[in-house]
């Protein structure tokens, strides 16, 4: 397995998400049929592609963000605590903001 290279990987999720952007927004661009009951069904359609659309523009904020913490020589350390993020961690979730345990607390809600 190559070593980890956070600018990669980040670069490559940033591209992946911004195509799947892309085809959701192409997705949500084409017309509808004029027929009331099929209109209604590509409504519904339409906004489980936005709510799609909304996750991946998140997701690119995330990467970006990571980006930024990554110039700034913070990339890896958790914003919580300020202690290292574990490696395993950040290579199975490149864009992590947390170490696992503060993450589990942000889930709870504390």
């Amino acid at each position: 397995m190559p070593a980890f290279d956070p600018h990669t990987e980040l670069a490559t999720l940033l591209s992946e998400y911004r195509a799947r952007a892309n085809a959701v927004s192409q997705d949500l661009a084409r017309s509808h049929s004029p027929d009331f009951a099929e209109q209604a069904l590509q409504r519904q359609n339409d906004e489980v592609l936005e709510a799609l659309l909304a996750e991946a523009k998140a997701a690119m904020r995330q990467v970006g963000l990571a980006q930024l913490r990554l110039a700034e020589g913070q990339y890896g350390l958790c914003l919580r605590c300020g202690e290292p993020i574990n490696p395993a961690r950040l290579q199975a979730l490149p864009a992590s903001e947390f170490c696992l345990a503060c993450a589990e607390q942000q889930d709870r809600g504390h």
